[in-house]
């Protein structure tokens, strides 16, 4: 076995060798027998200026190498180093092209020996890593990374870090090693090679296999520990502790210093009290009031009491996951009873063992598939869950995912898999668990029946419950893009593309062919290449009639269009005729696969389990079909009275077009399938009411004002003191000057306030194309140059990572819009300035918003202050709230937008946040406050 790894790390110029980039510092670490043994590093003349940006990254200027050796003086250095050893770096092939393009400018040969990639290794051995960044890796192994992007530090960690991954990966279960060999082939690196000898060095011994590891059908896999029920505490144990001291008394177990919230208690009271009572509750609860446990520790005793489960439903899988991994701990210390929670999601989100089993050694894999499989059968040795949520997933690993995820079989599933099954096990211990932890999406498909998971439950809690009517909406209606509709097609695929459809044959030519009457496979062949035409073309009518609506809106990429009954015109006959053609396609390849399908089904007992595979997967190709067809009839040709609308980029209509339809108002369906049912629903959130009143969100919901309990528990900051609200007066009137000449005006005070705040700012935009020129006028005035520019859209990745990026640089400024409005949290001095560019009304051509307002005018309501105000101030609180997020934070917002003072309506605004100081102003008068506030 090899036993020499040499780690390397360099600073270039930039990032192309190719195109004369160079090297500015070497760094080697030498790793033998599973120790550092030497360590060389050196700066390195480039014959060249360094870059400013590469100057600020790596803290290597023109003074500091203009003495340094030049490369060719220490090849010989670096070939020795090198030499009857394996090359290991982070992210390999970027430092090895660099080193062998100097080396052989330096008139040495190059290095040929095995490569190996931490980056690659980190993201098998660490398949649930939120990052696979050096720093953040080595933050997660508690490394000491003092000097980011200086090459002897950065060599030092990745061999820290790389004999960490080397002893992890040498623990795993034999089983697991050899089939990983198997697998590597397919990688970038030499893995293979290093699992090989790894296989070849422990293959010798026998394998005591750990008590927590089985293997089943070749996969090793955790076991499954079935948790026997503890004891349930006695009757005085369960009773609800009703006074304050009581309260105190408990709560303090699960903190070590606990201080009493008085609104936490309120709150667990109307919890406690609305189940009791049977009644529906909404709760709005400030920042800082800490409702999770607020809700949490009633529903426990109120389940225990009266053997009840009960749902726990959020908005975002973030905070289901934060209940599940941090408030239900702290719960289980604090309860004097055993309480059992678990956390349900939708059945595609776990994986399917017999699925993955069958496809492991498929052959032709690419590059990601290969990456995947690896990960996921280091991650088996780890979950006890089985959903994809845990882990750290490439696009390509995504598609690889929809072959095995879960679903409903045709076949007789392998027994062996069945008790192991993921899903099987999340729902069994569903049915026996007092909490469910879930997410709107699954409580609303639970609702329309879509193969119900969530055992029956009749009294149920919302968190983030804002989001339930929009989510709800979603639910009851449509939605069609073109990248979908052209990847399920493109899965069965023509017969010569050797996709499903290929597959099928396959099969069907070993069944025998008496008393046959199927479509022949030319015929077949055909009505896929008439449905592809037919789609594409339909498709680009759809734009063709969002083109036709738009032609005023110059400059603007992202449009939204209202298709209605009233529109008429060419574009869109067209269209409907070409949705008509396009569904009766469908339902022909829908009736021709069925056949062929029940065919196979009835000389089932003679297919291998790869065919079997197979059709399962047609199975559920057919049934997408189907509602694929279903969304195409409802959108255009059914009667209905749903909104629908088209949302489409210009720049590139083919992949980014779709089609959405949607129910105006769903607080009629809600109060049917939702509400009347239950005995008891609690809605909370810090955003519920609109100028102390509730009635806005009742209305949305279908929730009655008089039977349902509305409470109010205020922060329990102090904002006066923490907060100042400034409102600059020498900007524009935003509705009395164009989008171009108020992002000049405003961009001026942006620079102006991050100057003085020196970052750490959020900017919250309404719409895209306003944030995107005013991102691209700070970026050309040069001005803040020295300031980390992130914003949503341009800067790629999730919101989260965009807001750990702002979190990790000390001058930030983050530049968002609609989803960074709310569930943003960063406290202390990472963020000390919030600004609202403008107040968050919805467009009035917005389609769900023009829809809402008609039919409120043709009820003879007033749809601005019924609708569009009300929700406005909603968004607006939820922006405000992401400032101060703990009681030592301090910060200043300013609202460019005038209208807050210069209207009535403006009052509504400032009085649905809590009372703190405005200052109106002169920006230069302003900024000298912040100089003394902050």
């Amino acid at each position: 076995m090899l036993n020499k790894f040499v780690v390397v790390d360099l600073e270039t110029t930039g990032n192309l060798s190719k195109k004369g980039d160079k090297i500015i510092q070497f760094a080697a670490v030498v790793i033998e027998n599973g120790h550092i043994t030497d360590k060389f590093s050196s700066l390195i003349n480039p014959q060249k200026m360094i870059p400013a940006f590469i100057e600020e990254l790596t803290g290597i200027n023109d003074e500091m190498v203009k003495d340094a050796p030049l490369f060719s003086e220490i090849a010989e250095k670096v070939i020795s180093l090198l030499d009857g050893a394996y090359f290991v770096a982070h992210n390999v092939l970027f430092d090895l092209s660099f080193l062998q393009e100097e080396l052989i400018q330096s008139g040495c040969e190059g290095f040929f020996g095995p490569v190996l990639d931490t980056v690659e290794m980190a993201r098998i051995l660490y398949p649930t890593a939120d990052s696979y960044k050096l720093s953040d890796l080595a933050e997660k192994e508690k490394l000491n990374h003092d000097r980011p992007h200086q090459a002897d530090s950065d060599a030092q960690v990745t061999a820290e870090l790389f004999l960490i991954l080397l002893k992890k990966l040498s623990s795993l279960p034999q089983i697991t090693i050899g089939q990983l060999s198997q697998l590597a082939g397919g990688l970038k690196s030499d893995l293979q090679q290093l699992l090989d000898e790894i296989v070849d060095t422990i293959g010798k011994k026998r394998e005591q296999l750990p008590e927590s590891i089985e293997v089943y059908n070749d996969i090793a896999l955790k076991k499954n520990f079935v948790e026997n029920e503890i004891k349930s505490g006695n009757n005085d144990s369960q009773k609800y502790p009703s006074s304050e001291e009581d309260k105190i008394e408990i709560i303090k177990h699960g903190f070590q210093f606990f201080e009493k919230r008085s609104g936490q208690f309120l709150m667990m009271d109307t919890v406690y009290e609305s189940f009791q009572n049977q009644r529906h509750t909404l709760i709005e609860a400030g920042t800082g009031v800490g409702k999770s446990l607020g809700y949490l520790l009633p529903i426990a005793y109120f389940s225990k009491q009266h053997n009840l489960p009960i749902i726990v439903s959020t908005h975002t899988i973030q905070l289901q996951e934060q209940i599940m991994k941090k408030e239900i701990p702290l719960l289980d210390k604090i309860i004097p009873f055993k309480l059992c929670s678990v956390l349900l999601k939708g059945r595609s989100h776990y994986l399917s063992l017999e699925k993955f089993h069958q496809t492991l050694m498929d052959e032709n894999d690419n590059y990601d598939t290969t990456l995947t499989k690896m990960q996921i059968l280091v991650w088996l040795t780890e979950t006890e869950i089985g959903d994809k949520d845990e882990l750290n997933l490439s696009s390509g690993g995504l598609i690889y995912w929809n072959k095995i995820k879960d679903e409903p079989t045709v076949f007789k599933p392998n027994l062996g898999w069945q008790e192991r099954d993921f899903y099987l096990k999340a729902k069994r211990k569903a049915q026996a668990a007092d909490i469910i932890i879930t997410n709107h999406s699954l409580l609303i498909s639970d609702l329309i029946g879509e193969g119900s998971i969530l055992p029956k439950a009749d009294y149920v809690i919302i968190d983030e419950g804002h989001h339930l009517q929009k989510v709800a909406s979603q639910f009851f209606g449509f939605s069609l893009d073109y990248l979908s509709s052209r990847l399920l097609i493109g899965q069965f695929g023509l017969y010569e593309q050797k996709q499903l459809f290929y597959e099928l044959e396959e099969i069907l030519s070993s069944i025998p062919e008496q008393g046959r009457n199927l479509m022949h496979a030319f015929e077949l062949n055909q009505m896929v290449m008439d449905i592809n035409y037919e789609m594409d073309e339909f498709f680009k009518l759809i734009a063709l009639f969002a083109k036709t609506k738009v032609t005023n809106k110059k400059g603007l990429n992202r449009i939204k269009v209202r298709f209605s009954h009233a529109d008429s015109g060419k574009e869109r006959n067209a269209l409907v005729h070409s949705a008509e053609r396009f569904s009766f396609l469908l339902k022909d390849l829908y009736s021709a696969i069925n056949e062929r399908l029940e065919l196979i089904k009835k000389e089932k007992y003679s297919l291998t389990s790869l065919e079997e595979n197979k059709i399962e997967e047609t199975y559920t190709f057919v049934n997408e079909l189907g509602e694929l067809r279903n969304t195409v009839i409802s959108c255009f040709i059914k009667e209905s009275k749903d909104v629908k609308w088209i949302e489409m980029d210009t720049r590139s209509p083919q992949n980014v077009t779709t089609f959405i339809a949607q129910p105006a108002f769903v607080a009629e369906q809600l109060k049917e399938k939702f509400f009347s049912p239950k005995k008891a629903v609690v809605l909370t959130s810090a955003t519920l009411s609109v100028n102390n009143s509730f009635n806005f969100i009742m209305k949305e919901l279908g929730l009655d004002v008089v039977s349902s309990v509305q409470m109010m528990i205020s922060s329990p900051f102090q904002y006066k003191d923490q907060v100042q609200l400034f409102i600059p007066e020498d900007l524009p009137e935003i509705n009395t000057v164009t989008m171009d000449e108020y992002v000049i005006a405003i961009t001026e005070h942006i620079i102006t306030i991050a100057e003085a705040t020196k970052g750490r700012m959020l900017i919250l935009f309404t719409a895209y194309d306003m944030l995107k020129k005013t991102y691209e006028l700070i970026k050309e005035s040069g001005f803040l140059n020295e300031y980390v520019l992130i914003a949503q859209g341009i800067s790629s990745g999730s919101r989260t990572r965009l807001t750990r990026n702002f979190q990790r640089y000390h001058k930030a400024i983050l530049l968002g819009t609609s989803s960074f409005w709310e569930g943003v949290d960063i406290p202390g001095e990472d963020l000390s300035c919030l600004v609202i560019v403008r107040l968050p009304f919805s467009p009035p051509d917005e389609p769900l918003t023009e829809a809402k307002c008609q039919l409120i005018a043709q009820q003879g309501g007033n749809a601005f202050t019924e609708y569009s105000l009300p929700e406005a101030i909603l968004r607006f609180k939820q922006g405000f709230g992401r400032l101060i997020r703990t009681e030592q934070d301090r910060g200043i917002m300013f609202v460019f937008d005038r209208r807050i003072v210069t209207t009535k309506y403006g009052k509504s605004f400032l009085k649905s946040i809590p009372a703190i100081p405005i200052k109106k102003g002169e920006i230069y008068e302003l900024v000298e406050f912040i100089h003394t506030w902050l």
